[in-house]
């Protein structure tokens, strides 16, 4: 099993580099290391609370629609902090989801 782990520096939210399509399914991985467990992770959509998640670090969107486009970004608390952490992610992360596109058929 792959423990997730935190690190007192800066932690990474990471996203897919391929297109995003609506309908398509998408996670939002955040990435922090060292040897402190991960209790909750509370991630934002465009400075919107979107909810706590114990001992998860992963966000999924499915299907994507075009409003799960915007920024996105984190904050996390680990086992030995009692409040939670003031290093959210420093530089949001942006999703860009676009509309499905039809080929003519010729």
């Amino acid at each position: 099993a792959i423990e997730t782990l935190l690190h007192r520096s800066t932690p990474v939210l990471q996203v897919p580099a391929q297109a995003l399509l609506e309908g398509d399914a998408v996670t939002l991985r955040c990435r922090v290391m060292q040897k402190e467990s991960v209790l909750e992770v509370r991630f934002y959509h465009d400075g919107k609370d979107l909810g706590r998640y114990f001992r998860r670090t992963e966000l999924f969107l499915h299907p994507l629609q075009l409003n799960h486009s915007g920024r996105y970004h984190y904050n996390v608390r680990g086992s030995s902090w009692p409040e939670w952490s003031l290093w959210a992610q420093p530089e949001p992360v942006t999703v860009t989801v676009h509309g499905e596109h039809s080929t003519p058929h010729t």
